[in-house]
């Protein structure tokens, strides 16, 4: 039985951001929307940060096991709901309770999928190139059974701007390029990732207090939905101290008893990812629009905080629609993966 070559836990390489996809000799992924793992033949299945993530994915024993000895695979969990990569349900997977964790590992269970090789038979990978690599690792997809799946990946920079686009639809969120020559560098961004980014205009329900507590935290943006409640959507934060203190001025003269509709998503409702955080905030009128870009969705909210792009004095609020947002139709998971 092959021994796995280096000792647990490693860090898994990174990439850094770009806004355009590089030419030259690159080969060309999808960027899939889950949880980043390394699977691991002894029976272990890290996360980027090298905690254990087998707990709350059980079902995915059969994987490991199906691994050859002295193997390690880096990929990601997924979740797939109607054909697309449900980061919401994969989320609601990482619960404290092993009776909730049983009876959603049968309800929305997590898949694997497979695009790099650090070991394989007891031998060490991470020094050759990420071709070679690769090769290796179509070769050991095609003995591996469900849940696994291997990633399209292509040298042709055209795949790569066409996948950028029509795999949206199936829930990821960019390419990921990867320079063919290169070994497997622990712990450094040294691929590239390019993500969607698209603008919208929002109205803004409220506003965080920054913990320096004369200027603003964060803008809470909302946009109204079909019987006109303004749905809080995300935040936007970033802005200079100064532009900070000017806003909370500004900001003061909108001030009201309520911010955003009541039977809708509203800022500062606490869940297990928030624990004692402070979810204060400050209604306003809304009144006040800006536009500000985001990378991507999550159900009807943007998953990270979006960038302030500008002032929208000339929009109506009333025109700030939840169906601005995108919903790119094409492709499903199982028309992307490799069989």
């Amino acid at each position: 039985m092959a021994e796995i070559p280096f000792a647990a836990p490693i860090s898994p390489m990174e990439a850094r951001v770009r806004d355009t996809i590089p030419e030259g000799a690159w080969a060309y992924e999808p960027k899939w929307d889950g949880f980043r793992c390394l699977s691991w033949s002894t029976g272990r299945l890290d996360s980027r940060g090298a905690k254990p993530l087998l707990r709350y994915f059980p079902e995915l024993e059969v994987a490991l096991a199906a691994l050859p000895s002295g193997t390690v695979v880096d990929g990601e969990v997924v979740v797939v709901r109607d054909g697309k990569l449900d980061f919401d349900a994969l989320s609601n997977r990482i619960h404290p309770a092993e009776s909730r964790i049983r009876l959603l590992a049968e309800e929305t269970p997590a898949e694997l999928v497979a695009f790099d090789l650090l070991a394989h038979d007891g031998e060490d990978l991470r020094g050759r190139p990420f071709g070679e690599r690769r090769e290796r690792l179509v070769g050991l997809a095609a003995d591996l059974p469900d849940p696994w799946h291997l990633t399209p990946s292509s040298t042709d920079v055209e795949d790569g701007r066409r996948w950028f686009t029509e795999f949206e639809s199936a829930g990821c969120d960019g390419v990921v390029c990867k320079a063919l020559d290169d070994g497997y560098i622990e712990g450094k961004r040294a691929m590239v990732k390019v993500k969607h980014r698209r603008t919208v205009d929002c109205v803004i329900g409220g506003y965080r207090v920054h913990k320096e507590g004369d200027r603003v935290g964060s803008l809470l943006l909302g946009l109204h939905t079909d019987d006109g409640q303004l749905h809080f959507i995300g935040h936007c934060s970033g802005f200079s101290d100064t532009d900070r203190v000017k806003m909370l001025d500004l900001l003061r003269d909108f001030e009201a008893d309520e911010g955003f509709g009541q039977t809708v998503r509203r800022p500062g409702e606490p869940s297990r990812w928030t624990g004692d955080k402070d979810l204060s905030w400050v209604p306003l009128r809304p009144e006040l629009v800006c536009e500000v870009s985001y990378d991507q969705l999550t159900g009807e909210r943007f998953r990270h905080a979006t960038r302030f792009e500008r002032w929208r004095g000339d929009k109506e609020p009333a025109d700030c629609r939840l169906d601005q947002l995108e919903r790119p139709d094409g492709p499903v998971f199982d028309d992307i993966i490799v069989t």
